[in-house]
């Protein structure tokens, strides 16, 4: 009958019991294993209780699987029933009892009553010892787990390849390299270096702790190499960065006969995001088409994941209704695809039905669908999101408090950013990063510096993204000074290898009035992307010196630099500022029908703009009118100012219409109208217009400016004085004012506003 178990043959197994007597134990625990072994917990219990009730008493051998099942069903309550049996019956000390009874606690999370009855045991076998340790590791006690492991090399037991594998991972997870090392070193003492299990945990330990050329020494020197560390060591390679090296390695992998399996992939499709083409992606889904490899949750999502950033989302739509099951990770993929692709409101649909289907979000979710509340200016739906992640005791989490900052932030409430970003206990340079960048872009600068100052002194490391941020922040003040601090740091820490952070630099500098510094720096960048090109030619467009601008445009064409279009809207801003409209003209068909760059918002406004300022307001109506999509409030805001210039008050009240409908709160548009309105004359019109604003609770931002003096920014608001030196600033001021009437200046008529 065991024999027949053993070899699956559960039939004859079964025909058999029935033939044989039933007053002893052995058949009935060959069929209780058997049942065990085919995962029926519950017909098990039934047999086992079928076989007490038949009055046969089980034996040792019995308990060991009868305990599996309570573990299996997570049943602790009927295991320490069937625990007092075993204490009745004296098998309490028997190593495989023990084992099962340890294990069923550890699984179950019981950690306390699995060592109380370890304790108890006064013979422990090397395989009791591994339960015990492997119990505190599942229930994250690594410092109990470490502690055991030096009891257990005290005592006469021996540690072997399980032992060290479940010692190694705690490495793994908590990043605990060096323990690693002297781990590898007790391995080697006892001969276990070449083991496959313990050579898969050594690898994946360097790996993990990003010790890459350590890991694939090893790699190089273990004689049997399976498919197991061929995949840790694919997956070490692109979790640390090195998509080259992980590619190579995957081509030797193939070359080496080994047949790489649905993990393989899961690992190597990461490192295609970047280099590679949509046709050399659809060539690989081809080969694991072909191949019969099997297409589970995890490469589904990384296939899923892989199309979107190649942005061929129709594909990746058609990979999510073919699959046959779903879980969280692939909808999350799917929500972070969609906002990746600026699909906001495809992602919220994913993530409705997520909900419906009564699946719970984790982090990763919530830091997926938090950006396309954030793109939507959802902040209601924000606030509701932000509410489940409090319940559910997520908030303090690094990436989702950065992705609720984020969300905040680009829903113009930057306090609201603050305070989350200070409930956030463990900040990393991610959290750092964002917090700075939505400082700076959203008018506050000045903040924005004192966090990167802040950032330095608690320690954190910068990275190019925070030196990014920073000089920005230092362009929009300006700031030099902090801006050459930067710089310093910059060429003490390696930074002037970043590209992104020299095109940064070099627009400090420009708008902080240094061009000819801009420029020095800019020649003395070894490798120049179109990011440093477009920075040099918009730092000449800010200063007025369209010849030059144009120029260097040239210069990055004969350097087989393609333009982007980001190049042509520097190019068009240059021209509008030179007053040059037949320029502009010229290099916007240039862009469309030469280089095939499709024009987008910005540059319509740039065109409108253009036409604004050289007057030719009916041109720049006409642009406005003839875009492909919905003109945003920037663009009818430029329309406006150039009418308050050239007096054009007809087409002021059609830009005004629609820029109130669009942003209603926006005092500055209310404010530039009734300055039209009052130039003409029509103060009635200009009294409607403040009733409005009153009538809408619409508050007027008052003018800010900054000003560098003697390394330090000072920052002046309408009507301000606060400043130490007011008086002899405003006496001044007067003074040129009165210098200026004598020289026929007349000022214009300003609409007043309460005591203003």
């Amino acid at each position: 009958m065991g024999m027949y178990v053993l070899c699956n043959s559960f039939v004859d197994a079964k025909k058999l019991f029935y033939q044989l007597e039933f007053y002893y134990a052995m058949p009935w625990n060959w069929m209780i294993r058997w049942l065990v072994k085919m995962g029926c917990f519950d017909f098990a219990l039934l047999f086992y209780f079928k076989m007490l009730g038949c009055g046969v008493f089980p034996d040792k051998y019995t308990f060991p699987p009868v305990i599996k099942c309570c573990t299996g069903l997570n049943n602790v309550r009927l295991g320490k029933v069937i625990q007092d049996m075993i204490l009745e019956m004296g098998f309490d000390l028997d190593m495989f009892v023990a084992s099962s009874l340890i294990k069923m606690y550890a699984d179950n999370g019981c950690i306390e009553d699995a060592r109380r009855f370890f304790d108890k045991m006064i013979d422990k076998d090397c395989v009791l010892w591994n339960v015990m340790i492997n119990g505190y590791v599942q229930c994250g006690e690594s410092d109990s787990a470490i502690k055991l492991f030096k009891d257990m090399m005290s005592s006469e037991a021996k540690p072997d390849s399980v032992t060290f594998a479940c010692v190694l991972s705690i490495s793994c997870s908590e990043a605990m390299v060096e323990y690693g090392r002297q781990l590898h070193g007790l391995v080697v003492r006892s001969g276990l270096d070449f083991d496959p299990l313990v050579g898969n945990t050594l690898v994946t330990v360097y790996s993990k702790g990003r010790q890459l050329g350590d890991a694939r020494k090893l790699f190089d020197i273990m004689p049997q190499i399976d498919l197991v560390v061929w995949n840790r060591m694919i997956g070490g390679y692109v979790q640390n960065g090195f998509m080259d090296d992980a590619s190579m390695l995957f081509n030797e992998m193939i070359s080496a006969g080994i047949k790489p399996d649905s993990i393989t992939f899961t690992s190597f499709l990461p490192s295609l995001a970047e280099s590679s083409s949509l046709r050399q992606i659809k060539e690989i889904h081809g080969y694991i088409v072909r191949h019969g490899v099997i297409l589970d949750v995890y490469l589904n999502s990384a296939l899923i994941d892989l199309y979107f950033k190649c942005r061929d989302a129709v594909m990746a739509c058609k990979m999510f209704n073919l699959s046959t099951k779903f879980d969280i990770v692939i909808y999350t993929a799917m929500i972070s695809g969609y906002v990746l692709n600026g699909m906001n409101k495809d992602a919220l649909e994913i993530f409705r039905r997520l909900l419906q289907k009564k699946m719970i979000p984790n982090a990763l979710t919530f830091s997926s669908i938090l950006p396309a509340c954030a793109g939507l200016a959802a902040i209601k739906l924000g606030r509701e999101l932000h509410g489940y992640i409090i319940k559910n005791e997520l908030e303090e989490k690094c990436p989702v408090g950065s992705a609720i900052m984020n969300m905040y932030a680009k829903c113009g409430r930057l306090d609201l950013a603050h305070l989350i970003f200070g409930r956030i206990s463990i900040k990393d340079a991610i959290c750092w990063n964002s917090i700075i960048t939505s400082f700076s872009q959203d008018g506050k600068p000045e903040e924005a510096i004192y966090l990167f100052r802040q950032m330095g002194m608690e320690g954190v490391k910068y990275d190019c993204v925070t030196v990014s941020a920073a000089l920005s922040a230092c362009a929009n003040i300006p700031a030099l000074h902090y801006g050459k601090e930067i710089h310093g740091f910059m060429i003490k820490g390696a930074f002037e290898s970043d590209l992104f952070d020299m095109s940064a630099l070099i627009n400090m500098y420009a708008k902080c009035g240094k061009l000819n510094i801009a420029r020095l720096v800019f020649n003395l960048m070894q490798e120049k992307n179109e990011v440093a090109w477009n920075s040099i030619i918009a730092a000449y467009g800010y200063h007025g010196y369209l010849a030059d601008s144009l120029a260097l445009f040239h210069n990055m064409l004969e350097e087989g630099i393609q333009p982007d279009h980001i190049t042509f809207l520097t190019i068009l801003s240059s021209c509008g500022h030179a007053g040059q409209v037949e320029d502009g003209v010229h290099y916007f068909r240039c862009m469309t029908e030469e280089y095939g760059i499709p024009a987008q918002m910005e540059h319509y406004a740039c065109m409108a703009d253009l036409f604004g300022r050289a007057g030719h307001l009916d041109e720049a109506f006409e642009v406005i009118t003839s875009m492909p999509f919905p003109p945003a409030a920037s663009v009818w805001g430029t329309l406006l100012g150039a009418c308050r210039v050239h007096g054009n008050v007809e087409l002021a009240e059609v830009a005004s219409r629609y820029l109130l409908d669009l942003e209603p709160k926006n005092s500055g548009y209310y404010l530039l109208l009734t300055h039209v309105l009052a130039d003409a004359g029509k103060w009635r019109s200009v009294h409607k217009i403040q009733h409005l604003m009153k009538e809408r609770g619409v508050q007027k931002v008052p003018g800010c400016s900054w000003i560098e003096v003697n390394n330090t920014t000072c920052m002046f608001f309408a009507a301000d004085g606060s400043h130490p030196e007011s008086p002899q600033i405003y006496s001044l001021l007067k003074n040129l004012l009165l210098e200026l009437r004598k020289v026929g200046y007349v000022p214009q008529a300003v609409a007043c506003f309460g005591n203003d």
